[in-house]
């Protein structure tokens, strides 16, 4: 079994001192698929000249806040170093009890947030 196709995403939250280094291929992929020009991707979705955006939680901004799993919504077309992590090694989420500790509430939290605000919407 796979774990990732049960996963939510943990490996979707930037942790303090990381980054998803983002390439020119990785940028084109994105351009295409949004049928967009390299520039446009880099001003919409770049924070800087190699990584992503992200939202006030630290997770990548093509993360559905909708669904528990299966959340990235560019998967097909995702960064290299997404496609390979965890690099051929267990998933530090399962092995490192403090990695967990971090970003699980984030998970816990943005899925909250969403259903509330949804809640809201629907009795207004």
């Amino acid at each position: 079994m796979n774990y990732c196709n049960y996963c939510p995403g943990y490996c979707c939250y930037r942790l303090d001192g990381s980054v998803l280094l983002i390439d020119a291929d990785d940028i084109n992929r994105l351009a295409r698929h949004f049928s967009i020009s390299d520039g446009e991707v880099r001003k919409r979705f770049m924070e800087n000249r190699y990584t992503l955006k992200v939202e006030d939680d630290g997770s990548c901004i093509f993360q559905a806040r909708n669904r528990m799993i299966k959340r990235c919504t560019i998967h097909a077309v995702r960064p290299m170093q997404c496609r390979r992590f965890p690099y051929s090694d267990a998933c530090p989420y399962l092995e490192r009890e403090d990695l967990l500790a971090t970003i699980q509430p984030r998970v816990e939290k943005s899925l909250q947030n969403h259903w509330l605000k949804k809640s809201q919407s629907e009795s207004a």
